[in-house]
C-alpha cells in the first residue's frame, strides 16, 4: 500500500513513517484513507506496526514523516486532548478512586460542561452499554467485562466522531469476548461513529470490520473487506494469517493470468489460481482451506481435483470434526467437516480420496 492518497477521507494517513531510533522504520510509508462511519481494523502480529499507527492517530506518538489528517485538518502536532477522539484500552484505564459515574463525567468536566448536562450524558452513555444500574459502583467492584463496558461508555460519553480501540477485548474470556464483539459492532452501526480497532485476533477482525488492514513489517499487506481477505488473499502472508490454510509445496509448470498448473513435490499435477506468481518454474505453496475439502463422493464439487489421503488423527470439536491427514507428502494437511446427522466417522489409518474445487486452490508466493 504505497499509492498516494487521492480522495480525502475522514481519517487520512499520507506517506506516514515512524522510527524510534532514526534508522529502523516501524511504519513504512503508510497511505490509508477512511470514510466517515467506517469500522476499520488494523490486524497483524506483534511488532507489525499496527499499534504504532493507532498511537500516532491518538496523538501519543508523533509521525517521523508524512501527515495524519482528521476531517481535512493536519493533526500531527495537535495534543491528544484536543483531537476529540474517544479511546478504549485493553487494561480499561479506569480511575479506581472514582465511581463509574465520576469516571464518565471526567472527560466532560475537562471540556467545561455543566453539571446537569454532564449527568444526562453520563446516564445516556451508561444506558448504551446496559450499565445504568452501576453508576455508583467503583471499578474494583465489577467484573472485567463490566469494566470494559464502562471504558467503552467513557469513550462515547462526549459524542466523539472517532473512537480508537487498542486490543479492548484481550483480557476477557472467550465467551465474553465474542459477546462483546457483537455489542461493539451493534453500537457502531447504531451511532454511525468511525472506529479504528487494533487486534492480533483474526477472528475478531473478520467478525466486526467493514474493512481490515493486514499489517506486517510496517506495511499494509492487504486492505479489503473481511470476505475478500479470506477468499482472495493477495500473498502468502495474508493467506497464512487469515484463517487456517493447508499449504503444499510445488513448482509452476504452466501459467496464465487466471490459472496455473502446479506439480507438487510428490509428482501430482493440480490446477490452481495464481497469486503473486510471475511465470513457469517458480516455486510455490498451493493453499487450500480445510473447510473446502470433501471426502464423500456424492458431495464432491463438479470438476473436483482428487488426491489420495491417509487419516492420521481425528479430533471431535463439537460442531466440526478436524481431521489431520497425510497428503502429497505433508502430514499436516487438515480437513474440517461439519458434525451432521449420519456423518461418516473417519478414524486413524483410513485411506481415502479427498477432493476440492480447482478454484479453491491458490498458488501463492512462497514465504
Amino acid at each position: 500500500m504505497t499509492d498516494t492518497v487521492t480522495d480525502e477521507g475522514f481519517v487520512v494517513f499520507d506517506h506516514v513513517q515512524k522510527s524510534y531510533d532514526g534508522e529502523t522504520l516501524v511504519v513504512k510509508d503508510l497511505n490509508l484513507s477512511l470514510p466517515k462511519g467506517e469500522f476499520l481494523t488494523m490486524l497483524g502480529p506483534s511488532g507489525s506496526g499496527k499499534t504504532t499507527c493507532l498511537m500516532m492517530l491518538a496523538g501519543f506518538e508523533t509521525a517521523t514523516h508524512g501527515e495524519i489528517r482528521l476531517n481535512g485538518t493536519n493533526i500531527n502536532h495537535t495534543p491528544p486532548h484536543k483531537r476529540g477522539i474517544g479511546m478504549v484500552f485493553q487494561n480499561y484505564a479506569l480511575f479506581p478512586h472514582m465511581t463509574v459515574a465520576e469516571n464518565l463525567a471526567f472527560p466532560l468536566e475537562v471540556r467545561g460542561m455543566g453539571k446537569s448536562e454532564r449527568e444526562a450524558k453520563v446516564m445516556r452513555a451508561l444506558d448504551m452499554v446496559q450499565m445504568g444500574k452501576f453508576a455508583n459502583r467503583r471499578p474494583a467492584q465489577m467484573s472485567g467485562g463490566q469494566q470494559q463496558r464502562i471504558a467503552l461508555a467513557r469513550a462515547l460519553v462526549f459524542d466523539p466522531e472517532l473512537v480508537l480501540m487498542d486490543e479492548p477485548l484481550g483480557a476477557l474470556d472467550k465467551q465474553l469476548r465474542e459477546h462483546m464483539q457483537f455489542e461493539i459492532k451493534a453500537l457502531h452501526d447504531r451511532l454511525g461513529i468511525t472506529v479504528v480497532y487494533v487486534t492480533h485476533d483474526q477472528g475478531e477482525a473478520l467478525t466486526m470490520s467493514d474493512r481490515v488492514a493486514v499489517f506486517n513489517d510496517g506495511r499494509i499487506q492487504q486492505l479489503a473487506p473481511p470476505d475478500e481477505l479470506y477468499e482472495r488473499p493477495k500473498n502468502s502472508f495474508v493467506a497464512g494469517f487469515i484463517g487456517e490454510n493447508n499449504k503444499l509445496p510445488g513448482t509452476v509448470e504452466e501459467y496464465s493470468d487466471d490459472k496455473c498448473l502446479v506439480r507438487l513435490a510428490t509428482g501430482e499435477l493440480i490446477d490452481a489460481t495464481p497469486v503473486n506468481i510471475r511465470g513457469t518454474g517458480q516455486k510455490t505453496l498451493v493453499s487450500i482451506r480445510p473447510e473446502r475439502i470433501e471426502f464423500k463422493p456424492e458431495m464432491m464439487p463438479e470438476g473436483a481435483h482428487m488426491i489420495d489421503a491417509e487419516v492420521l488423527e481425528v479430533i471431535y470439536m463439537g460442531d466440526i470434526f478436524r481431521t489431520r491427514m497425510r497428503v502429497a507428502g505433508s502430514e499436516d494437511f487438515v480437513m474440517k467437516s461439519r458434525n451432521t446427522l449420519g456423518q461418516t466417522r473417519l478414524k486413524a489409518g483410513d485411506k481415502l480420496k479427498i477432493g476440492w474445487h480447482p478454484q479453491d486452490a491458490r498458488a501463492l508466493d512462497p514465504m
